[in-house]
């Protein structure tokens, strides 16, 4: 899993295992250790939200995704879900939950757990 924060946004990205196992477990989550302390981001199967919504707790971001939006996201071609959750001093902080597709560009990292990349399909 990974995650990109640029200001207000956090996007959430999820292999094919991943994805499996979120749908099938409800939640998936990494650490990321430090000398100090572990940061720790997962994502949660939870009905008390209508959609998206994320909180930050113990020093981590829990993002909760109801079941009836998740469905059978394991076995369908949907790339992810939006949701631009209002928080208490009226701002927005945007949330993206997808499928993570294989970088066109020449990258290091271990990719084969990631979604083929439909720009690469012909």
């Amino acid at each position: 899993m990974k995650i990109r924060i640029k200001g207000n946004s956090v996007r959430f990205r999820l292999t094919k295992t991943e994805v499996k196992t979120l749908c099938e477990r409800g939640m998936v989550r990494e650490r990321t250790t430090f000398n100090e302390s572990n940061f720790i981001y997962a994502v949660k199967v939870d009905d008390a939200y209508d959609s998206l919504h994320a909180s930050f707790l113990n020093l981590g971001i829990l993002l909760f995704i109801p079941k009836k939006i998740l469905g059978d996201w394991h076995v369908n071609d949907q790339v992810g879900f939006y949701h631009n959750q209002i928080l208490e001093n009226d701002q927005l902080l945007e949330l993206k939950l997808e499928k993570d597709f294989i970088c066109m560009d020449e990258t290091i990292e271990d990719q084969s757990d990631s979604y083929p990349n439909p720009k690469m399909q012909s």
